[in-house]
């Protein structure tokens, strides 16, 4: 077989659909005679397939920050983190609501509400279907609930209220995962996945890479992903905050992180997969490659870090020749955004860990009066 046919079979895999054996999915990751740009072609052929050049745009709401009894150790909300970021209880119904309008203005196919700590109460799962209920009344916007371990009672109530999907990620393989975390189990977030799909709910889950997970974890992550018919996937590149208690890293690099969005694309050809947290800080200049195998992107940040600024990530999609998933056109948003000068920008490419301020955790709070 020719290194053209190669390339070619694994597209044509993918789409008839088939399942990448495991040997391949890891040589694809680890061997040194992979061309990338082959990897990526082949990758891409699949994403044209089922999404032509359209990018779904995610914003997030970081609803409620820090306060968490978990202690997974990535993360700086975790009640073992010492991490300097901004605490906060549950925004009010105002805010939020005010965000997802934002969220819309901006273009964004999604608007996702995270919500820290272990899981929902039966009075946060009642508050959470009203604003459910409230944002799908208003705007024609797609809405994202990450609210931590759910039963079947509490993802029944918000599928009756309207969500389309329910964020619960995976995060590593099933062997790593009490690497990473003892509060809760693998299993745990399997069943909250689970009761989502029980009730309706389309499944986003996704993964974390470089917490010291092998290529064959990262395969591991994707392959199950695939038998859970996850149909949103965001793939997140470790950003290591400071105080955080992870301590075991793999090393990551433009050329790895785009081997990865291509196996998880070969190995779910029909997911609506997402370069997500850390593309900024470890694809770098190559960032823009990562539309080739993905077809959604998160904009104006992550959690408690900050990314591109939006009109740097419109930009870049219509640099590349790709569209976005929006009722709004492309160049109408870009145009807003460049005369609203009241909007939060960021400038450059991030190079470096940099956390959000309360200025952009609650931009409904800091902007500008029309008066000043």
């Amino acid at each position: 077989m020719t290194n053209r046919q190669f390339y070619q079979s694994l597209t044509d895999l993918s789409l008839a659909g088939d399942q990448l054996d495991v040997d391949t999915a890891v040589r694809l990751l680890q061997d040194p005679e992979i061309d990338l740009l082959s990897l990526l072609h082949a990758a891409y052929d699949v994403r044209k397939a089922q999404w032509g050049k359209s990018v779904s745009i995610h914003i997030i709401n970081n609803a409620q920050n820090g306060h968490c009894p978990e202690d997974c150790n990535y993360c700086a909300q975790a009640k073992t983190s010492t991490s300097d970021i901004e605490e906060y209880t549950i925004k009010p119904d105002d805010e939020i609501l005010e965000e997802a309008r934002r969220a819309y203005e901006a273009g964004a196919f999604r608007y996702c509400m995270v919500f820290s700590g272990r899981g929902p109460s039966q009075k946060r799962v009642e508050r959470l279907a009203s604003l459910i209920q409230q944002i799908k009344a208003t705007y024609p916007i797609e809405v994202c609930v990450s609210t931590g371990l759910v039963d079947e009672d509490g993802a029944g109530k918000l599928k009756e209220a309207g969500l389309d999907r329910l964020n619960h990620n995976l995060n590593t393989s099933e062997a790593h995962y009490p690497n990473i975390c003892t509060t809760h189990t693998y299993n745990d977030r399997l069943a909250t996945l689970k009761a989502a799909q029980k009730s309706g709910i389309g499944l986003c889950s996704g993964a974390i890479i470089g917490m010291g997970e092998t290529a064959g974890d990262v395969v591991e992550i994707a392959t199950r992903l695939r038998e859970l018919e996850a149909l949103s996937i965001p793939v997140n590149f470790l950003i290591p905050i400071p105080g955080t208690t992870l301590r075991t890293f793999t090393p990551l690099n433009p050329e790895y992180c785009l081997r990865i969005l291509s196996v998880f694309r070969l190995l779910n050809p029909k997911c609506e997969l997402r370069a997500a947290a850390g593309r900024e800080l470890h694809l770098r200049q190559l960032q823009v490659m990562a539309l080739y195998p993905a077809n959604s992107l998160f904009m104006e940040g992550y959690l408690n870090t900050i990314g591109n600024s939006a009109i740097q990530t419109l930009q870049m999609i219509k640099d590349a020749g790709f569209t976005i998933n929006s009722t709004k056109e492309l160049d109408l948003v870009m145009a807003q955004m460049e005369a609203d000068a009241s909007r939060p920008q960021a400038d450059g490419t991030v190079d470096q860990v940099i956390l959000k301020q309360l200025r952009d955790l609650r931009p409904s709070t800091h902007a500008p009066s029309c008066s000043s």
